[in-house]
């Protein structure tokens, strides 16, 4: 990998996010290639497709969930062209291995809207209580589910609109911390985090 074009892109990245020190953007950098398995990109137009994103949130950090990955991948693919570069591979990275309290709840919200509309309504909640909490479909299982869901939303709907907002997750979260990912597991365990950064920044080809 030639030095310059690294170097500029370290510094470059660095600008944006201020969680790691540049060698540690360096290492994520030499990391991000070395996944890609592609010997020959230019470093600023290579991309991860939404597989292989995929195969690396479940191997790197014990992601199951294939919904949740999904919408993951759309997190952190901010320009909306279906592959992950490698700056927004370093910006997710510093939400999901350094991040605030305020840049995770801000991660996960985008997580749960599912269709864009900056809400999360209440066919989203079932569709995400649905998926992470039970494998096969039965009315019965259904009207479990929407039980949840009202029990949910009379929870977190702080200005019943049947829809949570932004404002009504950001509450409800700041008063039980434990509903931060209360719709399935969209960040990495903080065990998880430590494991991945003793790698990746004494090991970032591997």
């Amino acid at each position: 990998m030639d030095q310059k074009p690294l170097r500029k892109l370290v510094e470059s990245i660095s600008k944006t996010v201020k969680s790691f020190k540049k060698v540690e953007v360096e290492c994520l950098i030499r990391l991000f290639h070395s996944l890609l398995e592609r010997a020959d990109v230019r470093l600023d137009n290579a991309g991860l497709d939404r597989n292989t994103f995929r195969a690396i949130l479940h191997n790197l950090f014990g992601m199951t969930d294939d919904m949740l990955m999904n919408r993951v991948f759309f997190a952190f693919d901010e320009d909306n062209d279906n592959c992950i570069n490698v700056k927004e591979w370093v910006k997710g990275l510093s939400v999901f291995l350094r991040g605030t309290f305020e840049e995770k709840l801000k991660f996960c919200f985008e997580v749960y809207y599912l269709n864009g509309d900056g809400y999360i309504s209440r066919e989203e909640i079932f569709d995400m209580l649905k998926n992470s909490l039970y494998q096969q479909s039965s009315e019965e299982t259904d009207e479990g589910i929407k039980e949840l869901v009202d029990l949910t939303l009379k929870k977190m709907d702080y200005d019943n609109d049947d829809k949570i907002s932004f404002a009504d997750f950001e509450k409800a979260v700041k008063e039980d911390r434990l509903l931060l990912e209360v719709f399935g597991q969209c960040l990495p365990e903080a065990k998880i985090c430590l494991d991945f950064e003793a790698l990746a920044f004494t090991h970032p080809d591997f």
